[in-house]
């Protein structure tokens, strides 16, 4: 026990030393808030590494009442593929949308508002279903420390709470503090799990039984097995929110050159492409997305093996997937009992903390949500530290009611959960496509347009799989909130709610939301561009009063028109002041002319 206890002591050491420290001088050159590559790696990552303790959980949950778990090798395969081409296709997508904004901004600029007002609203759903999913299946590994899955419905829900409630606090203390916490754990977290593999291995060498226990299998035909294979794929494909989380995040990342880049440059400048590829904070951003392309089909290839060799699945000996074949392995080892328990803890903490992710996206998306009309303009307030509390605290809120309707059960929210995020790589892919037929010629446009064609209609198709594999779970409850939420945000946007001049959207993203720079100018003519829509959807729900003999067509203020996406970024002259200057009340020059300007007086003279 003192050999376990020895190698958590140093790991914990280890993971605290390496984690991220927002200091004085940083926040000075960079602005409050803005964070680097761990920082970076911890935030946007977290959700998208903890889907470690639950995704092959799901996907041999739907195979193994069939008997079919020995198959489990074709799910992975098909997730591995798709972290790939969708990994790749947002590495891309960061040099074109190197300022924020995801597929909200890609879907704008190279689609339609109307398209990027659904992208806006199924992300904000993703996202707060996130949280909600995130911190039950958190719930879940703690509670099956104990075998205690049949636990009251009110002690679930008051876990799941407690746990949102930590990661709220964690968000609205900075950027720079959370990130600690989560590297922390997440260093933790890889240094027990390569523990854990040794242990796994160990014991397959040293032939330790698989878990024997009275099992049902339930028949299935060829087509039936077909559709739990599809099922199982969908299940495992369910934290790619990550890569849209990143992209969209990216304005809260410094503006420099990691410092593995900065290394590689004297080190290695011969690789100068490669480099370049990963300078800035789009290289950043591209370092943790880099990250992505075989973590799922690593991790899940790594779990469903030794979940078939040893027989453990989510529910054996009433504990999770992940906690069985933690057991396993840590016996290997001298003590590892402690680390068994230290595992499982750490899996409830980075679980509740993976809805950081969904609170910083939350932040990134809400205050453009509210430029653009769709939300009140209240839920704006960024405090010094950078942080948009407002918005944290509503989503808080709103996750708490939602563990309440769900009575704390995981599998009733997991419908929600994962299936939004496919939607909005749709629109990237096929927003990447036009960028690249109007901006390459050759074999590069042609090549270049097929594959984002490609990862848009795949992602497409995850969509639609994500509904169809999830139908009886409740997945059909989907199709209903998304109509619902559509719905509501476009009444939002066309109510006296919705409106914004030119005066009020640079109040709300220079003044209200201190932001500037490119960002601010994409956002300005974003919230333009919604207001353009708005009209044109005013515009008809007039004509058709119009044909009932009410018309009030002339009482609709025409919009400021916004123009090209490129004079309005300002691509030549970054430094360029707002698009929206001109139209900004400025004071009445004075008789005279303006005032001389003198320095400052010197009193000892």
């Amino acid at each position: 026990m003192i050999f376990s206890i020895g190698i958590l002591i140093v790991f914990i050491f280890i993971a605290f030393k390496i984690s991220p420290v927002e200091k004085a001088e940083h926040a000075h050159v960079h602005g409050a808030g803005q964070i680097g590559l761990l920082a970076a790696m911890a935030l946007f990552g977290v959700d998208y590494f903890t889907s470690y303790f639950y995704a092959t959980g799901e996907l041999m949950s739907a195979l193994h009442p069939y008997g079919l778990q020995q198959y489990g090798w074709i799910a992975v395969v098909v997730i591995a593929i798709a972290n790939a081409v969708f990994g790749i296709l947002y590495m891309y997508s960061l040099g074109v949308f190197n300022e924020g904004g995801g597929s909200y901004t890609a879907s704008m600029r190279y689609l339609s508002p109307g398209l990027s007002l659904i992208v806006a609203v199924v992300l904000l759903q993703d996202y707060i279903f996130t949280i909600v999913v995130s911190s039950l299946s958190g719930v879940d590994q703690l509670l099956s420390i104990f075998n205690s899955y049949g636990i009251e419905w009110y002690f679930r829900v008051g876990l799941g709470i407690f746990l949102m409630g930590v990661t709220w606090y964690l968000t609205i203390r900075g950027r720079g503090e959370s990130a600690r916490v989560v590297f922390t754990m997440l260093g933790l977290f890889v240094m027990m799990t390569i523990v854990m593999a040794i242990g796994l291995i160990l014991a397959k060498a040293h032939n330790v039984p698989a878990v024997i226990y009275p099992e049902q299998v339930q028949p299935a035909s060829f087509w039936q097995a077909a559709f739990h294979m599809l099922t199982a794929s969908m299940k495992g494909l369910v934290a790619l929110s990550g890569l849209e989380a990143m992209s969209n995040g990216i304005q809260f990342v410094i503006n420099d050159d990691a410092g593995i880049v900065k290394w590689g440059k004297k080190t290695y400048p011969k690789l100068k492409g490669l480099w370049e590829f990963y300078s800035g904070k789009a290289g950043i951003g591209r370092l943790v997305q880099t990250s992505f392309l075989f973590y799922g089909g690593l991790t899940t290839s790594f779990l469903a093996y030794f979940a078939f060799h040893f027989n453990v699945f989510d529910g054996t000996l009433q504990k999770s997937l992940v906690a069985n074949l933690a057991l396993i392995g840590f016996n290997q080892i001298p003590g590892g009992i402690v680390l068994y328990w230290a595992y499982q803890i750490l899996a409830v903490g980075l679980l509740a903390a993976a809805s950081m992710t969904a609170f910083q996206d939350l932040q990134a998306t809400e205050w453009r949500d509210v430029a653009m009309g769709e939300i009140p303009e209240i839920i704006v307030y960024r405090d010094p530290r950078g942080t948009f509390t407002r918005s944290v605290t509503i989503a808080f809120v709103v996750t708490i009611i939602i563990t309440i309707l769900i009575k704390g059960e995981t599998s009733a929210g997991v419908p929600y959960y994962g299936i939004g995020v496919f939607m909005p790589i749709m629109m990237m892919g096929f927003a990447i496509r036009k960028h690249i037929l109007a901006t390459f010629t050759g074999r590069a446009r042609k090549w270049g347009s097929f594959a984002a064609g490609f990862a848009a209609v795949l992602s497409g198709f995850v969509f639609v799989g994500q509904i169809v594999g999830k139908w009886q779970e409740g997945g059909w409850v989907v199709l209903i909130s998304f109509s619902i939420l559509i719905i509501v945000a476009n009444l939002v946007l066309i109510s006296p709610t919705g409106s914004r001049d030119p005066v009020t959207i640079h109040r709300i993203v220079r003044d209200k939301a201190r932001v500037q720079g490119a960002m601010a100018s994409i956002v300005e003519w974003q919230s333009m561009r919604m207001q353009e829509y708005r009209y044109s959807v005013l515009v008809v729900i007039a004509r058709v009063f119009g044909l009932f003999g009410v018309r009030r067509l002339d009482r609709l203020t025409v919009p400021t028109p916004a123009g090209d996406y490129n004079h309005a970024l300002h691509v030549d002259h970054p430094d360029a002041p707002s698009l929206l200057e001109q139209y900004l009340i400025k004071p009445e020059p004075t008789v005279g002319g303006a005032p001389n300007e003198t320095e400052k007086g010197n009193e000892e003279k």
